[in-house]
């Protein structure tokens, strides 16, 4: 399955309107607009078509239902194809524990997804770009695939010459202004995120329930 190169605020919109709490679900595919009054699960909170418009669902949800949602949400907030999905599900599976937990710390461990945890990134989508652009080295190595998995005490620099651009440079200035995850470090000096150790579900704020997705894949 090919990535999704739609409107991004649709994924949002059915999440949102597919919820069983009725709370609004962002999954932040737009950076900074998600944080603005310009988000459109701000705006309409429907799910995405014409004959939704205004309509609330009746639908009742079912067992599988809910955890395909699951799913799909965990899927797109992370930016995984689906075949990407499910290798990291099997490769979860094999390691002794709880699944869904190890299923999670995966994900975060993506390249990818750190630089977008330090906030060198606004989406995960731009981290993607940054990586796949050459701007990173993971203990001095350049590495430009976003899903390399990293370890507990590998260090990500940026390179010389990427320090240089005006996005990164704007992207730095946040960094030391918004807040990281526990299991991140960062120094200033050297411009340099060190992987403290891998992250603890507490610290993961990824709005999923995972043992849905485990029952989803356990079928």
């Amino acid at each position: 399955m090919s990535r999704y190169t739609g409107p991004v605020c649709r994924l949002c919109r059915r999440e949102t309107a597919t919820s069983k709490t009725g709370e609004k679900i962002k999954l932040f595919l737009k950076g900074e607009r998600c944080l603005s009054k310009k988000c459109a699960v701000e705006r309409r909170g429907t799910a995405p078509g014409q004959k939704t418009q205004g309509k609330p669902s009746r639908q009742k949800i079912s067992e599988y239902g809910r955890q395909l949602r699951e799913k799909q949400k965990m899927r797109r907030y992370y930016g995984v194809i689906e075949t990407q999905f499910e290798n990291y599900f099997r490769e979860a599976a094999r390691v002794p524990g709880q699944t869904g937990k190890t299923f999670l710390q995966l994900l975060e461990r993506r390249l990818d997804n750190v630089v977008y945890r330090m906030n060198l990134a606004a989406s995960r989508a731009q981290a993607r770009q940054l990586v796949t652009h050459r701007h990173f080295r993971v203990n001095g190595r350049l590495v430009n695939i976003p899903s390399y998995l990293l370890k507990a005490g590998d260090v990500i620099t940026i390179g010389e010459r990427s320090l240089k651009s005006p996005l990164l440079q704007s992207n730095l200035e946040i960094v030391t202004n918004r807040s990281h995850p526990e299991w991140l470090e960062w120094n200033d000096q050297d411009h340099a995120i060190k992987v403290a150790t891998l992250p603890s579900r507490e610290q993961i704020d990824t709005p999923v329930d995972e043992q849905l997705i485990v029952e989803y894949y356990s079928r």
